[in-house]
């Protein structure tokens, strides 16, 4: 009897004890005031606040640069971007300054980076006229490119990591990013999407007797500098508040960190393995089977309209199905979910060749909108989430953050691989006889139904094995709690001992 009641009581005691954990961990206190979740929110809006939806379109048939050079080109350049952003990464974990770690490379770089980014939409204006092979155009389009991707890793590494920095509150960090992807689709962040595609349609079908890179180059030119302004704005009201250790870590730490960091092994698994993923943008089928690319937005702009309020609610969801499923459960399952929708509406396109039936396909658009949009806060805000969650376990596990270094090390087996993606997708579009800057919908009818298929179901297939990584996330509701509890107590104490440090220094 008296060891039933031991076992019983120890049981409470323990039951208590995770109890205290768990508030701990989903505590109430908030340290982004109002002024700050503002400029995260417009941040967050600023980065989809472009017409990147049309790179390609502006690759292929506006600057016009040959698939099979570009293949061969990829190559060098994806190594060069692999070596410097091994050093890069270094720097960036190895810096302490009174703005913190990441702030200096983001202010310091925003402006400046904007400003030589801009030349990239007068590339068509620099060589006008010229054929894909044309020598001139293809040193400066790749050179110019090395210049600015060296530039940009350094404020991609430190955003990478920044995000994670701003509030050592896992909740208030969730809370945000679920604020931010609820909010900024209602401030109108795929207007330029649509703005843009209408004045596409109306210069391709010949309606605006005007230069296809002339709104190429107005529409990128306006929406780089309002996303940059947005985004600078961010970066000088946010603060850095997890702390970082004091002794810097080497670069053989980070890269050792990527394998003695579960999580974070884990995702880089299941990117790798969905980097194999073959295929092309939907928006290219849309635009070279129907022709009609303002319509066609207008039209799916519409589906979409009818279909936000769901996503919307979808948002409500998130609160309760982190405190009542892990990570994992949610991270599958969105997965899988999404991939039934995929396959649902490919399924309805190969039915009688329905793919080349504008009616029935935008109908199916309408329909995978909406059951995609069930599960849409969700995704978004786990996907987000599950980084910064990874960032945590290092700290936990290791006494450091590495989040430059991790990141780029996670990086690197993947931009290898896209590299060699890359290329294959330029050789793939090259066998299916997409022909560069022939009238929109005149594409041969093999072509257009490859296009169909390299956006829907062979993306779908090659990438399938993604998911297997996530079925081994090790982070359980048990231990986000208690290492959630302990980050809590040890960082306390970190800032403890700092403050008793100066005020021993003060005194002597």
């Amino acid at each position: 009897m008296s060891e039933h009641k031991t076992s019983t009581s120890a049981a409470l005691v323990e039951a208590a004890e995770e109890k205290k954990k768990e508030n701990n961990v989903f505590r109430s206190y908030n340290y982004v005031g109002t002024k700050e979740t503002i400029a995260y929110l417009f941040n967050d809006w600023s980065n989809a606040f472009n017409i990147n939806g049309y790179s390609q379109r502006f690759v292929w048939d506006v600057v016009k640069i040959d698939f099979g050079i570009a293949a061969i080109v990829g190559i060098f350049t994806g190594v060069w971007d692999i070596i410097n952003d091994t050093f890069i990464s270094a720097i960036v974990d190895n810096t302490r300054t009174r703005l913190g770690k990441f702030r200096p490379y983001l202010i310091g770089f925003q402006i400046p980076m904007t400003l030589i980014g801009l030349l990239y939409w007068f590339i068509p204006y620099f060589f006008p006229n010229t054929a894909g092979t044309y020598i001139p155009k293809l040193i400066f389009y790749y050179i110019f490119s090395v210049f600015t991707e060296t530039a940009n890793t350094f404020t991609g590494v430190a955003r990478g990591g920044y995000m994670s920095t701003i509030t050592p509150n896992p909740t208030e960090r969730v809370r945000l990013i679920t604020l931010a992807e609820l909010l900024t689709g209602y401030m109108g962040e795929d207007m330029p999407r649509y703005i843009f595609g209408f004045m596409y349609d109306m210069v391709s079908t010949g309606k605006w007797k005007i230069p296809m890179r002339s709104i190429f180059m107005g529409m990128g030119v306006f929406c780089a500098l309002v996303s940059s302004a947005f985004t600078f704005w961010f970066f000088l009201v946010s603060k850095e508040r997890v702390p970082q250790s004091l002794e810097r870590p080497s670069i053989k730490e980070g890269f050792r960190a990527i394998f003695t960091n579960y999580p974070v092994l884990l995702m880089c698994l299941s990117e790798f393995l969905q980097g194999f993923g073959v295929g092309t943008s939907q928006d290219n089928y849309w635009i070279d089977v129907f022709g009609a690319n303002s319509m066609i937005n207008t039209m799916k702009a519409l589906v979409s309209g009818i279909s936000g309020p769901v996503g919307s609610i979808s948002y409500a969801f998130v609160a309760p199905l982190r405190r009542r499923f892990s990570s994992k459960f949610l991270w599958v399952g969105s997965d899988m979910y999404g991939d039934m929708v995929t396959l649902g509406f490919f399924l309805i396109g190969i039915t009688n060749k329905n793919y080349e039936n504008l009616k029935v396909m935008l109908t199916a658009y309408g329909f995978t909108e909406f059951f995609s949009k069930l599960l849409f806060g969700v995704n978004k805000v786990i996907n987000a989430d599950l980084w910064n969650e990874a960032m945590d376990y290092c700290e936990w596990k290791h006494g450091y953050r590495m989040e430059a270094t991790t990141g780029v090390a996670k990086g690197l087996v993947i931009k290898l691989q896209g590299v060699f993606m890359g290329s294959l997708n330029n050789y793939v579009m090259k066998r299916v006889g997409y022909v560069q800057g022939l009238k929109i919908g005149t594409q041969d009818e093999r072509t257009k139904k490859w296009l169909f298929y390299l956006s829907t179901v062979v993306p779908l297939v090659t990438s399938a094995l993604g998911i297997v990584p996530k079925m081994l996330w090790p982070i359980n509701k048990k231990k986000r709690a208690q290492m959630y509890y302990e980050l809590s107590e040890r960082r306390s104490k970190m800032v403890s001992d700092y403050v008793a440090s100066v005020d021993s220094v003060e005194e002597a």
